[in-house]
């Protein structure tokens, strides 16, 4: 297969959702369906026997939520299908932010019984900000929900997407007896009992036919043909351009506990999801078809293996093709690094690979060398943009419990930092350490990781501040910059690259200070998008 043929049989999607919507349970029925796993793991959290293949941090199978983005690849068609699944849990938002940087396309996952929820507004708004193209998936529908239609407007109103159905059910929670597929024109019905079978399926070819009244029962077939006549009435007609460009999204209805409805998602997905898209460069747009190889770290991610202390830094490959023991510029360090044991993924399987494409996510071990957001090229200097690193809302002090494991406190808290579960700032008066996170549960898995990877103890104090502002002063040694460095020196501290970063307990503070001080500017990213 040529370079071209790799490039176009490759989807790179990201899964999101507001947390229990079953989107980790969709990803594993995916898995199932590629053949990449032969039984799915009951995700439930104190239950869990085995675990959901793609949740496999310790902390996560015993909360039974998600709190890292996993990476997970197979083969289904002669398409290669890389799934990036990401927490659901809005604490750690974050990664899912920057993971969005790394997709080309997205499936939203929406519960029928609770319908669209906070964190799914959220973070479809950053998709269409970025155009990325949204496939809408409704889930649970063997439970009793809202109406379907209800659901699209809601959708609709809620998330701002003009939406068109590809599947419809057949009836809903106890009576729900099937979905017609709008986009392969037949139905599949659940037979029986064992719902938990994959091939347990009819098919029907003719809506109009009397079959579909002797399988569904006469009532059920009417309600159906009506919806189907309102559908057509009322919604647009599929269009993969409109799609592609981010202005429609499909939707399709199923329930992934029970394995329905899935199979037609994954078909029409891999028919009309992108291949691997351009993406925009602080100098040019990069093409995947561009011959030298391009690609960015979205994501690290320390102990992947605890046994070893393995740090993976994550990268999505935009063009070119990736080699194993093939030289690469880091563009931030201006040197150069070679990967002898480069990593693809299935969950808690990790190979070395030869050679990988645009669109895949190549693991590298890294030795310290990464930070969020670094380019690797073949010599050309130019960063992706669009990576971003937020304020932090949270902020505590970070005490050493156990005095006689001080170094691998540090060390544990360095490499956590790495992997951007949180932002480490040192308080210049008295170099006391400050842990700012997004979101407040980050801090118990801090805490549990630190303990279980790296045998150190710590506890946290609160520390009253609201936010965490970058400062760029105009000119660093003019009078009035070292005046603001006077006057707030109980608050200034550095982060983990040295910069200077203002700690203020009150949006009125932050307000005086831009008044009093103009020269000195305050940002609230450390690296604008």
């Amino acid at each position: 297969m040529n370079f071209t043929q790799e490039i176009a049989r490759r989807r790179t999607f990201g899964i999101i959702s507001h947390p229990d919507a079953g989107k980790t349970t969709l990803t594993e029925k995916l898995l199932l369906f590629g053949g990449a796993i032969q039984e799915a793991g009951a995700v439930k959290s104190n239950k869990i026997k085995k675990g959901a293949t793609s949740d496999f941090m310790e902390i996560e199978r015993q909360r039974g939520i998600s709190v890292a983005t996993s990476v997970l690849a197979f083969n289904y068609k002669d398409k290669k299908i890389n799934i990036l699944d990401t927490p659901g849990h809005k604490d750690f938002a974050e990664d899912t932010y920057r993971t969005l940087t790394a997709v080309d396309s997205v499936i939203v996952v929406i519960d029928v019984a609770k319908g669209v929820e906070e964190q799914t507004e959220k973070l479809v708004s950053v998709c269409r900000m970025r155009k990325i193209p949204i496939l809408v998936f409704i889930n649970k529908l063997d439970r009793e929900g809202k109406d379907a239609f209800d659901l699209m407007d809601e959708v609709e109103k809620k998330l701002g997407l003009q939406v068109t159905p590809m599947s419809f059910p057949i009836g809903m929670g106890y009576d729900f007896q099937g979905i017609y597929n709008l986009w392969e024109k037949n139905i599949n019905l659940f037979s029986g009992d064992s719902r938990k079978n994959i091939e347990d399926v009819i098919e029907i070819k003719d809506i109009k036919s009397n079959e579909l009244d002797q399988v569904v029962g006469e009532k059920a077939a009417a309600k159906l043909r009506d919806e189907l006549e309102l559908i057509q009435e009322v919604y647009p007609e599929f269009d993969r351009d409109a799609y592609l460009e981010g202005n429609l999204q499909p939707v399709f209805f199923g329930s992934a506990l029970n394995n329905f409805g899935v199979r037609e998602l994954l078909d029409c997905f891999i028919e009309i999801a992108p291949s691997p898209r351009p993406k925009d460069s602080d100098t040019r747009l990069v093409k995947p078809d561009e011959e030298k190889l391009s690609g960015f770290v979205f994501k690290i991610h320390a102990n992947m293996d605890p046994k070893h202390r393995d740090r993976l830094a994550f990268v999505k490959i935009v063009s070119g093709t990736f080699e194993r023991n093939k030289p690469y510029t880091h563009v931030r360090l201006q040197k150069t690094l070679k990967f002898s044991s480069p990593n693809a993924f299935f969950a808690e399987r990790k190979e070395i690979v030869d050679i990988s494409y645009p669109g895949d996510i190549v693991g590298l071990h890294d030795t310290g060398n990464f930070k969020i957001g670094d380019t690797l090229t073949e010599g050309e200097m130019m960063n992706f943009k669009g990576i971003p690193s937020f304020s932090p809302e949270h902020f505590r002090y970070i005490n050493n419990a156990d005095p006689m494991k001080a170094k691998q406190l540090e060390k544990g808290i360095d490499q956590l930092m790495d992997e951007g579960v949180a932002q480490l700032f040192t308080l210049e008066m008295n170099n006391r350490k400050v842990i700012g996170t997004v979101g407040a549960l980050q801090y118990e898995v801090i805490q549990y990781r630190l303990e279980h990877e790296y045998g150190a103890k710590c506890s946290y104090e609160n520390f009253p501040v609201h936010k965490a502002c970058w400062v760029k002063p105009d000119d660093a040694k003019n009078e009035e910059f070292a005046e603001f460095k006077r006057i707030k020196q109980k608050f200034l501290a550095h982060d983990k690259y040295g910069q200077l970063v203002f700690l203020a307990d009150s949006d009125f503070t932050i307000q005086m200070t831009q008044s009093k001080y103009p020269s000195v500017k305050l940002f609230f990213t450390s690296e604008s998008e």
